[in-house]
């Protein structure tokens, strides 16, 4: 046995050694040393100039902070755990596979190991990822004030902790499986539990807790004291306890509170650990079959199938009919709209549609007398900013999809810009459409709310941003497309799984670009609007202010759009991938 893990230890030692050489022979690459040298400079003045800094300062920030927060604290820690492990037990329907390599299950599958062998070479394994991530967390959180290594150990344990539950709870769910219980069975009993749990907080709370109210949203202290008030007393504490004992030691202090909170968290790990071994749970055939998964993925992406699948996609009806003639552009509007529909899935609808219900509830439930419609039309303005920031990052149906076919599309009897139109066309639809729902939902709902808005400022608030955000997704869709193919290098080489400072350092150098050019091709737009806004209020009031200054400014932004089609498509008619290619 003792050999064994020697063997594994050794397998495992230069498994990393291999890889930090890897990537630093990578920095040998311009774009790579460049993207090193930004990434460096992030981590420095982010993360590690706060390192090292004043015991007394991080003293003095722990003092000041009241017992009632630190218990604030760790019950929203708390929360979020327990969060975390019921959709480990309800979302999953796969049973227990550890994640090998092909070239693991060639070598350590035939060999003499045992199954717990395996286990432990895997947990061993994973603590690479989780000692990274531990570092990566501890730089973040000690901006903040604290001692470095008890923010070290604190992460450490809740991390190593996490990745045992879940471990363990894919076994547990491989054992029901085997004695008939199916996947639905099991959603429909953890859900069942997480309605029972939260239905006896939410009855305690509405019977020894006042109604809260939206004027409390701007007082952040009533917020607070009314959200602790809620996590810390009643039935909260107890249904939080083996969550609570895994942050405690993050928060301690001083060392003997540490020390104290330590040794509880510990024996909980273990008990994890002594769970996922004493398992009886065959993993071997489930981990071949997700081996050979992994490696089918990792060879599309690398054949150019970014999607990463190697599997035949299941076949989708048209959005529409498309017809012989016509705009070319719509030819590549209607591909792009089915490959949308392989990513747009019933199941993804419908945990959003759950998502946002069971929000509305609990903020309706939370808002007592401002009724459910009112929290329904705030989350419905919440996700529709979201929208404006995330949804450019989720719809990729346009050229980062499309970049290994480039060739293929030039090859096509179109100007540059049409084939442009043609790839963001789809990607702004469903953005808009979905925008221009939310804003229906949300301007219906939060009509009647006088402390917002009244019905008419908030109709004609809802009918100026309907015109502007078609606007603002073109340019939002325009300035990741112009980045695929100025530096298709630096997006094939994150595309294609690259990890390490150097592609911290493309991303981050992406992010700002994008984040200053946006802000350049805003300011035009948000200036005439301020503009002619301040004067027509003074003649035909501000609700149809609004929607007449959105006008000017949805033309100005058209404008801005409209030259950028077409120099993203002269840069298109030049572009040859062959010279881009990552050596």
């Amino acid at each position: 046995m003792i050999a064994v893990i020697s063997a594994l230890l050794y397998l495992q030692f230069h498994s990393v050694k291999n890889r930090l050489l890897k990537r630093l022979e990578r920095l040998k690459q311009p774009k790579y040393l460049l993207g090193g040298i930004a990434g460096a400079i992030y981590f420095y003045f982010y993360f590690f100039r706060y390192m090292f800094r004043g015991v007394g300062r991080s003293n003095t920030i722990l003092a000041a902070t009241s017992p009632r927060d630190l218990a604030l604290y760790e019950s929203i820690g708390a929360l979020i755990l327990l969060i975390v492990v019921l959709l480990a037990w309800f979302v999953p329907h796969q049973r227990a596979a550890l994640a090998f390599t092909e070239t693991e299950v060639a070598f350590l599958f035939p060999a003499p190991i045992s199954r717990r062998g395996l286990i432990h070479y895997k947990l061993l394994r994973s603590q690479t990822a989780i000692l990274f991530t531990t570092m990566l967390l501890t730089l973040f959180s000690n901006r903040f004030g604290g001692r470095f290594w008890s923010h070290a150990v604190g992460w450490w344990l809740i991390l190593s902790t996490l990745n045992l539950h879940f471990l363990g709870s894919s076994f547990a769910r491989t054992m029901l499986l085997e004695r008939g219980i199916s996947n639905w069975q099991r959603r429909l009993a953890i859900l069942a539990l997480m309605v029972v749990l939260a239905g006896f907080v939410i009855v305690w709370a509405r019977r020894t807790m006042p109604a809260f109210s939206l004027s409390r949203i701007g007082d952040f202290e009533a917020f607070k004291d009314y959200f602790a008030q809620a996590l810390t007393s009643g039935p909260a504490p107890f249904l939080l306890y083996p969550f609570r004992l895994v942050v405690r030691p993050y928060l301690a202090r001083s060392v003997q509170a540490f020390a104290l909170a330590a040794l509880p968290a510990l024996a909980l790990m273990l008990a994890h650990y002594a769970w996922v071994i004493r398992a009886n749970v065959a993993f071997e055939e489930a981990s071949v079959e997700a081996s050979r998964k992994l490696a089918d993925k990792i060879a599309a992406v690398r054949a150019g199938n970014w999607r990463g699948s190697g599997t035949k996609p299941k076949s989708k009806r048209a959005p529409f009919t498309l017809r012989p003639t016509g705009l070319p552009a719509v030819a590549l509007f209607w591909k792009n709209l089915i490959s949308a529909g392989q990513v747009f899935t019933f199941r993804l609808w419908l945990v959003l549609a759950a998502t946002t219900a069971g929000a509305s509830v609990g903020l309706g439930q939370a808002f007592g007398g401002a009724g459910w419609t009112q929290a329904l039309g705030l989350v419905a303005v919440m996700l529709l900013l979201w929208s404006l920031f995330l949804g450019p990052q989720f719809l990729r149906q346009d050229f980062r999809q499309d970049l290994p076919q480039a060739d293929l599309l030039k090859m096509y009897p179109l100007r540059g810009w049409e084939v442009v139109l043609g790839e963001l066309f789809a990607p702004v639809a469903i953005l808009t459409g979905l925008q221009w729902f939310l804003l229906i939902l949300g301007a219906g709902l939060m009509a009647n709310v006088q402390e917002f808005l009244a019905a008419n400022v908030a109709w004609g608030a809802a009918l100026g941003a309907a015109l502007i955000l078609p606007m603002l997704n073109v340019i939002l869709l325009l300035i990741p497309n112009a980045a695929v193919l100025l530096f298709p290098a630096w997006f094939q080489a994150s595309r294609e799984g690259a990890h390490g400072i150097e592609a911290t350092g493309q991303r981050l150098i992406f992010v700002l670009g994008q984040l200053l050019v946006f802000l350049v091709a805003l300011l035009p737009a948000a200036l005439l609007f301020a503009g002619v806004f301040f004067l027509l209020k003074l003649f035909v009031g501000v609700s149809l202010a609004v929607p007449l200054a959105s006008l000017v400014a949805a033309l100005v932004l058209a404008a801005e759009a409209a030259l950028g089609l077409m120099w993203l498509g002269w840069v298109f008619d030049r572009f040859d991938l062959s010279l881009e290619q990552s050596p």
